[in-house]
């Protein structure tokens, strides 16, 4: 069949040109319009809702919102883990499905299930709501407003609320838009406790007035003289003197009792304050926008900032509009910038390598058409798989940059050195370009094969790291195929007409210099080996030995750590602490971050917004900082220069990491670090203490760094607690009762007023005067049926203490203690965590912990890889024996492997000194593509063998016959993986070094060691058997 496409191809020469020419048109044209992103869809399917309880306390919403909504999901289809964080006013549940779970599917069923207890949850609780679908990386921008003294800060909210917001969830892919500080507008009707008494007014009464009292009335439609008229009642206004004159009942005297008589009617800002937020230590509002999946990041980044140059000129002039806190864009297009690069500087070494070894520019120019070819089909598959152009798609074609022109180079070295023998035969030039491609044919399509088989376990992978390293397997195994192809087709059909010509065949007379000067030093080398086989045997067995032992020695860790260039550091303190108070001190930490002379911008949101997943207490800051490391510092000198002075604050524990690491991590284990150890038990105060006990023990290991536990401690409280005996003498029912905590002191939505077409909430609460102290409440008069009595009549009031927030994980209380590792690997510190934590924490009877983060993936995926090279081992040896038909040759070529092993452990320990993901991936693939060198060796011998030629002499003339061939090959996969293998520390190329140094090791020592063992090993496996056939 590889005879027919190569016949078939010289028989239509020009139709393959031009097949090739419109693929490579069409290809670029597709190039440019698919989707740019920084990796491939990484999300966990997951579904988070949220429930506001407006002044609900956290026992309280664990207890009738968290449970049921736990409950009634947990039992549902494909369910793996359901977390939960009960917070002041607010439950959030996290439901995730196991992966490969669609995400429309899982709504969908988390919807029906909550349905189900609508009913059940109590008056005053808001419906359950799914959090808008996005993803881990779905955090695409953070816009800042900051304004000088002349624009307020409820006008820049509304500013962001009313203008902003909208106008950018309009947009096609942006999912949502969440905004956090300055004040939200609220229309408020603040009741005054002595008013009422004095005229008599009950809540209930206000309360009936005040419903609905801003809503338009419809009164049908009348017909007169020919036309249709609808009847409105125009009620709504937005005129405060106009609602303050509503009539809330007529006294006895016969007199009106206006709202104005007993309440002030005021704008003001929201309550209670949920969060606030600053740019640079400056109070401000900022807008978060998230994507939707499988939206273009850049594309729509362009889209937010072409509308936000728009909105800027119907701003009050002071406001100063802030785009580069955080632009995910950024970092995607420097990753892509930095893969370009590295792709570019591979294909030039590429380029000098064969033109060093041919010196010839024709055939150069043919080894070096398969580059673009490849490429172009490898972006087409791509795209017709619904893949983006991201990071992992395009390392996996910058790690085959080199391997996409070995098999054009073999096609085209043994057509050469036959076009050359031939011109003393003078056969017809098609026919010597057949038969010479002919000959290399089985070489090329099963190393190929073989490149493939080794890197099937990636396809094994599940889980995020499967989502995030498949792409990279997919466009080295398409753009292999697609490079064979070239190989098999569109090379013989440029050999033919480039080196075809009269003019060409003149150059062909000669011999490259270089060629020959090393193809002369090499037989002398290889028969020098044979004198001294036995200490080149000795030296590779140490060899290997030696890099055995060391790789037992290497670090472990999941993923290497990214560049993002920019940081996200939590600031928290102790629970119960006032926004206000809490504001000031991340003001402090802003002014401290800003001093590191590498950081220019800094954005804080203290506290959440609404309905915002991420429900953060008011006692925590999460500050982005990005930074430019031009003062010459490196990054880890930057960091702990940081941590050493907020470590300065008092009171306050401070964890750092990336933007997208963090979000990683929050997938992964659910908090926003490398390490999390969970504590399960019922009693919180225990696990507090518990959780204490093991910060104190992990604190002093090395390495570990941003040790934090979560902040789930007692915070103060009133608890009023109603004397049941008083409320029946008094005959007021339980309802009323609660009704009249809820509507006086936390207050309650009435109605709402339209300003230009935008909702404001009408709020119906008591004054601030009435209820700003113990005293104040205790005061409030109650409604009875024996008129007015104070609160402190029916109720006990008492100053308390409870949980500021419960974490709940699979149905069970659980609180974490968090950690991140700096200057050493990841595994090695979590063993010493497990050890400690063995050694010196005794736990309660029904307590127990688990542990979570990127060291759990990093141990699931080795084992897996572990097991699934095995299997690729196997069919490495099947496809060699299909070929060679003999064990021990197929053997002999499988010796690439350990002498590959030699030079990846080595480059690998004096480079990061970190085994990972990406590295054990470079080994598995170090299988299959060492094992060309040794097949294109055995198969020049085989050939030999078949003309009759004796074993020494097969041995000397094939190993020189294809020492160019493998050179070349080698030389041009390896250096075309320094650009990636050197600056591994840049953004973009992180993954793709600890992969391209053990490769790029690998290759080196394979080579080298490959064109003198496998010819002695070959030699010593045969001698005997040609002994007695002679």
């Amino acid at each position: 069949m590889l005879n027919r496409i190569i016949k078939f191809s010289l028989d239509n020469r020009l139709a393959v040109i031009i097949i090739s020419a419109l693929l490579l048109i069409y290809g670029a044209i597709v190039l440019l319009r698919t989707e740019v992103d920084i990796f491939p869809d990484l999300n966990a399917p997951t579904v988070v809702v949220m429930t506001e309880a407006p002044g609900m306390a956290p026992e309280e919403i664990e207890r009738v919102v968290t449970y049921p909504v736990e409950t009634s999901v947990n039992g549902a289809t494909g369910v793996r883990r359901v977390r939960s964080a009960s917070a002041t006013g607010l439950s959030s549940v996290w439901v995730e499905f196991d992966w490969g779970t669609d995400v429309y599917r899982a709504r969908q069923i988390v919807a029906e299930k909550l349905s189900e207890i609508e009913g059940a949850l109590p008056p005053g609780v808001g419906k359950p709501t799914l959090g808008p679908q996005s993803s881990i990386l779905g955090e695409i921008m953070i816009i800042g407003l900051t304004a000088d003294s002349i624009t307020s800060a409820e006008e820049l909210r509304t500013i962001a609320d009313s203008r902003i917001r909208p106008r950018l969830l309009s947009l096609s892919g942006v999912s949502s838009v969440s905004v956090i500080g300055g004040d939200a507008r609220e229309y408020q009707i603040l009741l005054d406790p002595a008013s009422m008494q004095q005229y008599g007014v009950t809540l209930t009464a206000v309360r009936d007035a005040v419903s609905q009292m801003n809503s338009n009335a419809s009164g049908g439609v009348i017909y007169q003289h020919g036309n249709e008229y609808i009847i409105k009642g125009d009620i709504a206004t937005s005129d405060l003197e106009k609602l303050s004159n509503s009539v809330i009942l007529t006294n006895d005297a016969g007199l009106p009792v206006r709202l104005r008589d007993v309440a002030e009617l005021k704008v003001g800002a929201a309550e209670p304050r949920l969060g606030t937020a600053s740019v640079n230590a400056v109070p401000a509002v900022l807008l978060t926008v998230t994507k939707q999946p499988a939206v273009g990041t850049i594309n729509l980044t362009e889209e937010i900032e072409d509308c936000l140059t728009q909105l800027k000129k119907t701003m009050p002039a002071d406001v100063v509009v802030n785009t580069d806190i955080f632009r995910q864009s950024e970092f995607i297009s420097t990753s892509i910038s930095n893969l370009q690069e590295a792709l570019f500087i591979g294909a030039i070494f590429v380029i000098v390598v064969l033109f060093f070894f041919l010196m010839n520019l024709r055939t150069t120019l043919i080894s070096l058409v398969a580059l673009p070819l490849s490429i172009i089909v490898t972006v087409l598959v791509l795209h017709w798989l619904g893949m983006t152009i991201n990071t992992m798609s395009l390392g996996g074609i910058a790690i085959a940059i080199g391997s996409l022109v070995d098999d054009a180079i073999v096609d085209v070295e043994n057509v050469y050195k036959r076009l050359r023998e031939n011109l003393r035969n003078g056969r017809p030039v098609i026919s010597v370009i057949y038969d010479a491609s002919k000959e290399v044919r089985l070489p090329i399509f099963n190393s190929s094969l073989i490149i493939m088989a080794s890197f099937l376990p990636l396809f094994f992978l599940d889980g995020m790291e499967g989502r995030m390293l498949k792409p990279l397997g997919i466009s080295f195994i398409v753009s292999l195929i697609a490079s064979t192809v070239v190989a098999l087709t569109v090379t013989p059909v440029l050999c033919s007409f480039l080196l075809g010509s009269k003019k060409a065949m003149q150059t062909l007379d000669r011999e490259p210099k270089f060629s020959r000067w090393l193809r002369q030093a090499y037989e002398k080398a290889l028969g020098w080996s044979f004198g001294h086989a036995k200490s080149i045997f000795v030296t590779t067995g140490l060899l290997l030995l030696l890099a055995l032992g060391t790789f037992f020695t290497l670090g472990r860790s999941f993923l290497p750590p990214f560049n993002e260039g920019s940081l996200t550091i939590n600031v928290s303190t102790l629970p119960g602490i006032s926004l206000e108070e809490s504001d000031r001190l991340g003001r402090e930490a802003e002014k401290i971050i800003l001093s590191m002379p590498e950081i220019s911008l800094t954005a804080r949101k203290t506290g959440r917004a609404e309905l915002d997943e991420h429900s953060l207490g008011v006692n925590v800051s999460e500050i982005e900082a990005p930074y430019k490391l031009d003062q010459g510092r490196s990054r880890s000198e930057l960091l702990a220069d940081l941590r050493h002075e907020l470590s300065h604050l008092p009171g306050v524990n401070v964890e750092i990491g990336q933007p997208i690491s963090h979000r990683i991590d929050a997938m992964l284990s659910g908090t926003e670090s490398q390490i999390a150890i969970k504590i399960f038990g019922d009693d919180l105060h225990r696990l507090f203490n518990i959780g204490n006990r093991i910060k104190g023990h992990i604190a002093s290991i090395p390495g570990v760094v941003d040790v934090n536990i979560e902040q789930q401690v007692e915070r103060p409280q009133l608890d009023i607690k109603p004397r049941r005996e008083m409320l029946a003498y008094y005959g007021v029912s339980m309802p009323e009762f609660a009704d009249f905590i809820n509507v006086a002191l936390a207050g309650e939505k009435v109605s709402q007023v339209y300003e230009n077409g935008f909702p404001y909430d009408l709020t119906l609460r008591m004054a601030p005067s009435g209820r700003s102290s113990i005293e104040d409440i205790s005061n409030l008069a109650i409604d009875t049926s024996k008129g007015k009595v104070p609160l402190s009549e029916v109720a006990d009031i008492v100053s308390a203490t409870g949980p500021n927030t419960i974490n709940r994980e699979n149905v069970s209380r659980r609180i974490v203690v968090s950690a991140n590792v700096s200057d050493r690997d990841l595994k090695g510190v979590v063993d010493d965590i497990r050890a400690e934590i063995d050694d010196e924490i005794q736990l309660p009877e029904g307590y127990f912990i688990t542990y979570g983060g990127q060291f759990e993936n990093e141990a699931k995926a080795a084992a897996t890889l572990g097991l699934v090279s095995a299997i690729a081992l196997v069919i490495i040896f099947l496809l060699l024996y299909s070929q060679f038909h003999s064990v021990s040759r197929s053997c002999i070529i499988l010796l690439n492997m350990p002498l590959a092993i030699i030079g990846g452990v080595f480059l690998l320990r004096f480079t990061t000194g970190e085994l990972n993901i990406p590295a054990i991936i470079g080994f598995i693939s170090l299988l299959g593509i060492t094992t060309r060198n040794g097949m294109l060796l055995m198969s020049r011998y085989d050939q030999l063998q078949s003309e009759g030629m004796g074993l020494m002499e097969r041995i000397r003339r094939g190993s020189s016959d294809r020492l160019n061939p493998i050179l070349m090959t080698a030389l041009s996969s390896a250096l075309a993986l320094i650009p990636l293998a050197v600056n591994g520390d840049k953004p973009g190329n992180e993954i793709q070094s600890p992969l391209a140094i053990v490769i790029l090791g690998g290759l080196l020592t394979s080579t080298i060691l490959n064109i003198f063992v496998v010819p002695l090993v070959y030699y010593y496996s045969l001698r005997k058997k040609e002994k007695a056939i002679k």
